[in-house]
């Protein structure tokens, strides 16, 4: 099991977010429940690797 933190917004009748690490790729849903499910399904597609240029935010540390 892994945490991802995530955006989420009511918009309407329709529930948009996003993968904070993914800012660029948004879903929707018709519920909370429905986007959630989207939101794993995005995080799976997108952690596999199969989706060449995605970009990502990341922390870098610096001394």
């Amino acid at each position: 099991m892994q945490c991802v933190n995530v955006v989420v917004w009511q918009d309407g009748d329709t529930w948009i977010g996003y993968l904070q690490e993914y800012p660029d790729y948004l879903t929707q849903g018709s519920s909370v429940e429905d986007l959630r499910e989207h939101l794993k399904d995005l995080s799976a597609e997108l952690s596999s690797g199969n989706i060449l240029g995605a970009r990502r935010v990341k922390d870098l540390m610096i001394s």
